[in-house]
């Protein structure tokens, strides 16, 4: 019984302690979820690691990486591997929007096998679902600010994140 509540506990994106795992780097298991800001970047790196760009480029909003699609997808071209840690969000509104600041850690190898932590903020958006017309914009990414960090990528997780003034 055991095993399968934690089975379960991770499945619904929780381990049994309570943190995040990082899910994104399972490249066998399909995810796509725009539930809240955290399951969004999950999502996020999941298309990463699965090569799946058009799809991971699809999260952002508006704004997209800069560069366009092409220099997005050149910039995981020597990606093997990668994967992702999420700290607490806290929801805020404001004018119609519902924001969620995600704080991040990033691990990536490439192909000759070098690791690279990055840590910081992203930020997600949704206008107010009733309030939105056709065609419906999804939460979405508006932007983010990562870094290169050194260190071990599970404690590189910001404590918290705040939407720029």
């Amino acid at each position: 019984m055991k095993r399968l509540f934690t089975t379960m506990l991770v499945l619904i994106g929780l381990t049994p302690t309570g943190s995040f795992p990082a899910l994104a780097q399972d490249a066998n298991s399909y995810i796509d979820d725009r539930s809240d800001g955290a399951a969004l970047i999950r999502s996020l790196y999941n298309a990463i690691a699965r090569q799946e760009y058009a799809r991971a480029y699809s999260y952002f909003g508006d704004q997209k990486p800069a560069g366009g699609y092409q220099s997005f997808v050149d910039g995981y071209r020597d990606t093997v591997d990668v994967a992702v840690r999420t700290g607490p969000v806290t929801p805020e509104g404001a004018a119609g929007s519902t924001y969620e600041p995600v704080p991040v850690a990033v691990r990536s190898i490439d192909k000759a096998g070098k690791e690279q932590v990055f840590a910081g903020c992203y930020l997600t958006r949704i206008a107010s679902a009733t309030a939105q017309e056709p065609p419906f914009a999804p939460l979405h990414i508006e932007g983010a600010e990562l870094e290169e960090v050194k260190g071990p990528w599970e404690n590189a997780v910001p404590k918290v994140c705040h939407i720029p003034s």
